[in-house]
């Protein structure tokens, strides 16, 4: 009998190979002006058996990078190097989404020719270092958002939405995960806005599901999505009570017409945060008919649990797609699978570690 989690799916009216999702991976490859090169074209390509690819974070705007060498999308050399990757994606016979990012306070000026970083909240990070060329170093604290400021990128998204249609992408995915900027505005820690968009949940909500309402004004129902992180406090995203905050957030987003909502688990020990859910899933996707993806260490037999137990429709894989680009061959063959080299997971640079890690050789395989 098939495993479920190779069946063939869909999300929204896409059509999917199967249920098994590339989640998105920060590669840091792009270029000094935000464009990825011919080697990711390959690495999203050599992927492509994943019923769904999700795209690494991408900036939406110059104001919204965080990390060096992270790709855009605003500029038309950047639309063109991803209109690259998605044909490719697309020849091989898989589906790919934009994830659009702004990395608000989880960022340098020393990453952004001296421009302090902005978030809801005049608030830096604490305790954690942000990546620069010069080493590790404190975080700034960020320039506070005006609301005209945020008006603005909103815009933004919308038109990075533009901008993911016209380099061919499927869908896009809202990334409001791991304390980048839509992450801020929700969390007590980084929002101390007393407007519109900061105090009270619906306010420190508002910025989230404004902001999905453009994007999905531009790609239309069932083609938009959201990644949501509501037990990872990376970031210092820290909230009173998270699961006030994330019941209201989702139930509020089921009244859209989303094509999935991207549900992390959680990541690290939660020991000393009791009030946080200790697992997302179980928490909050009764609270939505959304479709869901579940996202967080699983392997090819914790995934096929969940599926087989209803609890999501997808899962996603992130270290495991990144070190098997034939994931899905190696789940179906229950092959052995390559282990990701974390020393060049995030550092720019060549092929090694990107696209050379080796496929299976399934007749060899299958002969032994």
């Amino acid at each position: 009998m098939q495993m479920k989690i190779l069946e063939k799916s869909t999300i929204g009216d896409l059509e999917l190979t199967n249920r098994m999702v590339m989640a998105p991976m920060t590669r840091s490859r792009a270029d000094e002006n935000g464009v990825i090169n011919k080697l990711a074209v390959l690495y999203y390509g050599q992927r492509a058996g994943a019923g769904l690819i999700i795209s690494e974070a991408i900036n939406i705007s110059e104001q919204a990078l965080g990390m060096p060498n992270t790709p855009g999308i605003y500029s038309r050399q950047q639309v063109n190097s991803w209109k690259e990757v998605t044909d490719a994606v697309h020849r091989a016979g898989g589906k790919i989404f934009a994830q659009l990012n702004h990395a608000g306070r989880v960022a340098h000026s020393l990453n952004r020719k001296g421009h302090l970083p902005v978030a809801p909240s005049a608030l830096a990070i604490e305790v954690q270092e942000a990546y620069t060329p010069r080493g590790q170093k404190a975080y700034e604290v960020p320039l506070a958002l005006s609301v005209s400021d945020i008006k603005q990128i909103i815009q933004d998204y919308k038109s990075a939405a533009i901008n993911a249609l016209d380099a061919g992408f499927d869908g896009i995915e809202l990334h409001a995960a791991l304390g980048y900027l839509p992450n801020q505005f929700l969390m007590e820690s980084s929002n101390r806005r007393t407007d519109d968009y900061g105090g009270s949940i619906e306010n420190r909500s508002r910025f989230i599901l404004e902001t999905m309402k453009e994007i999905i004004g531009v790609v239309g129902p069932a083609r938009a999505g959201i990644k949501l992180s509501p037990s990872v406090v990376v970031n210092n995203m820290l909230d009173s009570n998270p699961s006030a905050v994330y019941g209201h957030l989702i139930s509020k987003l089921n009244e859209q017409p989303l094509a999935y909502i991207h549900l992390m688990q959680a990541l690290f020990p939660l020991d000393e945060l009791p009030h946080y859910p200790k697992n997302p899933l179980e928490s909050f996707a009764h609270l939505t008919d959304k479709t869901i993806i579940t996202n967080g260490g699983y392997n090819r037999e914790s995934a096929e649990d969940i599926l087989q137990h209803n609890k999501a429709q997808f899962v996603s894989f992130g270290s495991l797609f990144l070190a098997n680009p034939d994931l899905p061959t190696r789940f179906e063959l229950n092959a052995p699978l390559n282990q990701p080299d974390r020393a060049t997971m995030y550092i720019g640079g060549d092929e090694k570690g990107y696209t050379d890690y080796p496929g299976l050789d399934v007749q060899s395989f299958k002969t032994t």
